[in-house]
């Protein structure tokens, strides 16, 4: 019975997360939506609040006060609508020397479908000191798909980022109240960045050397993976009955999404004849990503039997995160008559100079009956996009609220929690897109062409709800 209930869990939860793409907007493209139980307190006290088995990611040191095998399982849907307001306006690609001309095109649609974020969690405790757990959920996650007929689309089209993590994890205790605890977590990540590719200025600059047909507009498609491991250590120490605290430490690391660069419909010159065509061209794509190191700390105290209060902070290092840079062409090899435009190593700069950020979170629990229990939350998350805000992450800091409720029946063993939540924005971002270069560090980069350009204001609203299902053996 507990066999098939695991295999059925790890495989839903496995396929589902492959499947579906995480959204964007959540603190990074790091995910809020990891537990319905911690969801319903906005993850206040997150690290000092070992309900479950969820307690594998959000202190493997938690494990420690679970008895026994224990398993959760559940899934979160997040709901994003993100739209550029009426107005927003492009000047397309050409070279300086030529008359700019606006690009034609609508807002783009709402760029984000709803995501499934999927977890398991399971937990066992080996002796009376030593627990060991495992957890596959999905971290980190981005999703922003616009219209083709986007004004911006020189800039941006889709933008996916989807993470699957694979956490072991084991604690162990002195039998007074301290407990650490340490994990890894095994990342798959696969990235997919499209944009539209402006040919008017290179067909322009050819004046009648342009083969018939020569479309105005290519196509872009970068695709890439990589496997990377973090590593995370958690202390809990229980001061009292009434009174815990949890701290848990995560570290960063460096992926390389390494995969292919697909290039359709791409006007170049043909050396042999001297007339530019459109050419089609796969080659080696590399895309750099840097996942930051996080710190969480937490306390809950219990005021009496039927209330809980609870609180947290979460600092990550999102400066990690400098640049977005495509990396194409292996620069061990020559170039070819399909490199589009003699393209060099590097295809795209875009700044980020994102700024480490801060997570406050503040919840209590109410326990109506022995069954039933009500939580409510509050986060004030601060988005890490700062001076460059792009169409590919348009952000801004934001208010969590959630409400939560728990069902417990006595002597069953089975909890089922169940969390609604909403975002609200505190202001509309405006997007400033433009053409980079590289400049020597430590120095501003500076536009291609102060000309070409995409300009935008979005709308975003965002709510979630998430269910899990946990048992204790």
């Amino acid at each position: 019975m507990k066999s098939n209930l695991l295999t059925r869990a790890v495989r839903l939860a496995t396929l589902a997360a492959v499947a579906a793409p995480a959204s964007v907007f959540a603190g990074g493209f790091s995910l809020n939506e990891q537990s319905a139980s911690a969801m319903g307190t906005a993850n206040a006290g997150s690290a000092a609040n070992p309900e479950n088995a969820t307690t594998v990611y959000f202190n493997p040191a938690g494990m420690s006060q679970l008895e026994g095998t224990n398993i959760s399982f559940g899934a979160a849907i997040l709901d994003i609508d993100a739209e550029a307001k009426g107005g927003a306006r492009a000047n397309n690609q050409l070279p300086s020397a030529l008359p700019q001309s606006a690009v034609q095109g609508t807002t783009g649609g709402d760029i984000a479908d709803p995501a499934l974020l999927p977890n398991l969690y399971l937990t066992h405790e080996v002796s009376d000191s030593i627990d060991v757990g495992f957890g596959i959920h999905a971290p980190y996650g981005l999703a922003a798909d616009y219209d083709d007929n986007f004004v911006g689309r020189y800039f941006a089209d889709k933008t996916e980022l989807t993470a699957l993590s694979f956490t072991p994890a084991i604690s162990v205790n002195n039998g007074q109240g301290l407990s650490m605890g340490v994990g890894l977590n095994v990342l798959y990540v696969e990235g997919k960045l499209t944009k539209f590719v402006d040919n008017s200025g290179t067909i322009a600059q050819a004046g009648s050397n342009v083969v018939p047909g020569t479309p105005v507009q290519g196509y872009a498609d970068i695709e890439g993976d990589d496997v990377a491991v973090t590593f995370q250590v958690g202390f809990l120490y229980e001061l009292n009955s009434q009174t815990q605290i949890g701290l848990k430490a995560q570290t960063g690391t460096e992926l390389e999404l390494k995969g292919d660069a697909k290039f359709t419909d791409f006007a170049a010159v043909d050396p042999s004849s001297g007339f530019v065509g459109a050419i089609d061209s796969t080659e080696p794509a590399n895309v750099p990503l840097a996942i930051p190191e996080s710190v969480t700390a937490s306390i809950l105290h219990r005021l009496n039997d039927e209330f809980t209060i609870l609180a947290g902070a979460t600092y990550a290092r999102w400066s990690r995160f400098e640049s977005l840079d495509i990396y194409g062409r292996d620069s061990s090899k020559p170039l070819t008559s399909n490199s589009p435009g003699g393209m060099p190593d590097q295809l795209t700069h875009i700044p980020e100079e994102w700024k480490n950020t801060w997570q406050l979170n503040v919840g209590g629990i109410y326990q109506a009956t022995p069954e039933w229990a009500f939580k409510a939350g509050y986060a004030w998350d601060e988005s890490p996009v700062d001076q460059y805000v792009t169409a590919r992450i348009p952000s801004s800091d934001r208010h969590w609220l959630t409400l939560g409720a728990q069902w417990k029946p006595a002597q069953s063993g089975w909890t089922i929690d169940a969390a609604v939540g909403t975002l609200l924005f505190t202001e509309d971002p405006e997007v400033s897109d433009k053409s980079y270069v590289l400049t020597p560090a430590g120095t501003i980069p500076s536009p291609r062409d102060t000309n070409s350009f995409y300009e935008g204001e979005y709308e975003l609203e965002a709510w979630s709800a998430a269910i899990q299902i946990s048992k204790a053996f």
